[in-house]
């Protein structure tokens, strides 16, 4: 059964049907319009990695030439979804870059290549889609989970900051 929320406010005779919103539609989820979420985290170093070196658990990702990434604040504990791994992009200075390796706790590795990149930049992770910034459609793609369920796993360590 799906969860309903009464808009409050709205008068109707006992014959008449109340208007209602989808929750997902109150919290600015998939396909709902303007999004009320934006999830960031910080370049925390920049690194050379050559041709056939490897990074995360296990080395599950090596590099296929001479590449650059970056170790970025953000893993599962704040609600990266471990699947985002090798499956969707991330936003630094405007410019797209994919997740590879495996997501761990805290971080998350992104391959840079020759992007400009300094410690303490802004990693986005989700942002608004009509500004050509990284969106849930990827992430519902990438892990076959609802946006409902991914925006629930935004853990506790994530740090919420209400935008006016």
């Amino acid at each position: 059964m799906r969860e309903v929320l009464e808009v409050q406010g709205l008068a109707a005779a006992p014959d008449e049907t109340v208007a209602a919103i989808d929750g997902g539609e109150l919290y600015g989820l998939h396909g709902a319009g303007t999004p009320v979420l934006r999830l960031t985290g910080t370049v925390l170093s920049v690194k050379a990695l050559r041709a056939g070196e490897g990074v995360s658990y296990g080395y599950a990702y090596r590099a296929r030439a001479d590449t650059r990434i970056a170790l970025v604040t953000g893993g599962y504990a704040q609600g990266i979804v471990r699947a985002l791994g090798g499956a969707v992009d991330v936003g630094i200075a405007d410019v797209r870059h994919r997740i590879v390796g495996r997501v761990a706790m805290d971080v998350c590795v992104v391959e840079i290549a020759d992007a400009p990149t300094d410690r303490g930049e802004e990693v986005l992770f989700l942002g608004d889609p009509a500004q050509g910034e990284p969106s849930l459609d990827g992430w519902i793609g990438a892990t076959g989970l609802t946006a409902g369920e991914l925006i629930t796993v935004v853990g506790l360590r994530a740090r919420r900051v209400a935008v006016a």
